[in-house]
């Protein structure tokens, strides 16, 4: 799966919110506002439902909320750097959260997701690549660093 067909430069970006709510919401209105998912009200209602489920904040800085919904035909992705740090993400380390990765693929669509969060934590395993994530000014350089070799 080609990294670069799931995020595009406009779903990269520099979030603007400090909170875990606040910055799962900025990323859902990104996905919504780039018509690159539908139906507000219930990719909210999932995405906020898997987080009651378990915290999606995996260590080392990272979460990956993570859906498979029927509001999209193929997988996409939001990639929400914030450098100073989520502090009530929850996380399972107890780290604050730099890099938020929300994926939503199709409902029918596991074996796509599977190898879509697998591919994702191989780019993300790179210290070197998730400080350089970090220190990103925009969209199109974070780009790079996840969907680039």
């Amino acid at each position: 799966m080609d990294l670069n067909t799931i995020f595009h430069k406009e779903n990269c970006l520099v979030l603007q919110e400090k909170t875990k709510t606040e910055a799962l919401i900025e990323l859902m209105d990104n996905l919504l506002a780039t018509k690159r998912a539908t139906g507000e009200e219930e990719l909210k209602r999932e995405i906020f439902y898997r987080e009651q489920l378990m915290s999606t904040g995996i260590g080392m800085g990272i979460a990956v909320p993570h859906i498979r919904y029927k509001g999209v035909e193929q997988p996409v992705a939001a990639l929400g750097v914030c450098p100073e740090g989520i502090n009530d993400y929850e996380s399972i380390d107890g780290i604050p959260v730099n890099l938020v990765v929300m994926i939503v693929a199709g409902e029918n669509q596991h074996k796509q997701h599977i190898r879509l969060l697998s591919q994702i934590m191989e780019k993300l395993k790179d210290e070197s690549r998730r400080e350089a994530l970090i220190k990103a000014a925009a969209g199109e350089e974070i780009l790079k660093l996840i969907a680039g070799e």
